[in-house]
């Protein structure tokens, strides 16, 4: 999957260094799958929950942090939508950040 965009995860551990670990084996291993279903996502990631609009969140770094995402299924792309801690991700809607 192509991912975009990396920076938004750089500048958000650079806030948090605890997540930085989490969030670029998350990346490592995102970019190097090919997610053709949601289905695809949920056999690597269990606890990842769908939300309308092809946005997939995702629990990282022992669920301390979310990240929220929009997948492009058909060209293989991954757009970083949110990334936050718990208490910042209540305050926004995921289906339309």
């Amino acid at each position: 999957m192509r991912i975009i965009a990396r920076r938004t995860l750089r500048e958000f551990w650079e806030r948090y260094a605890s997540a930085e670990q989490p969030l670029k084996a998350w990346f490592t291993e995102a970019s190097r799958s090919t997610w053709l279903t949601p289905q695809d996502i949920k056999n690597m990631y269990r606890h990842a929950s769908f939300v309308g609009d092809n946005r997939v969140i995702f629990n990282i770094g022992g669920n301390h942090y979310r990240l929220v995402t929009h997948i492009n299924y058909d060209f293989g792309i991954v757009y970083i939508k949110f990334i936050g801690t718990h208490s910042e991700y209540d305050k926004i809607d995921p289906e339309t950040v």
